[in-house]
């Protein structure tokens, strides 16, 4: 940089770390302000779309069809299928017993790890399970005096 750009260039100012907060606090509130606003809307129009549906399956249903063309578009009738458990503990025993292990997802659940580690402190992590860590910033607002 030459001596004249030096003279010329204009120090930028230095903002606190107060107004940094504010700012993020501002941003963060409007964010979930506007997250809400969303969620309300796609709720309504969720709601509009499961009505529409219900018509439509039962035109289907009148004319004993799976699907109907129209010149607005095709509808299909399919069938989805859901698994609940409602008794975990004779679902478990069941997995066990024939060795279906597949049955659950591949996740850890996390409560359940940090807990398991804090009994077992000496033992270290399981085999195969690794642990990561990050810093991340929370924002609270100021409490009202």
């Amino acid at each position: 940089m030459s001596d004249i750009e030096e003279q010329m260039s204009i120090p930028e100012p230095k903002i606190s770390l107060e107004e940094v907060v504010k700012a993020y606090l501002t941003i963060r509130n409007r964010k979930n302000s506007l997250a809400q606003e969303y969620q309300a809307k796609d709720r309504e129009l969720k709601a509009e779309l499961d009505q529409l549906e219900q018509v439509m399956l039962g035109s289907l249903n009148d004319v004993s069809a799976d699907s109907i063309k129209t010149s607005g578009g095709t509808v299909i009738k399919t069938l989805k299928e859901y698994y609940v458990c409602s008794d975990w503990e004779h679902f478990s025993q069941y997995v066990i017993d024939n060795e279906e292990l597949h049955l659950y997802q591949k996740r850890l659940n996390q409560t359940g790890m940090k807990e398991h580690l804090e009994s077992r402190r000496e033992d270290g992590l399981p085999p195969g399970v690794s642990m990561m860590r990050e810093f991340q910033i929370t924002v609270r607002k100021p409490t009202s005096k």
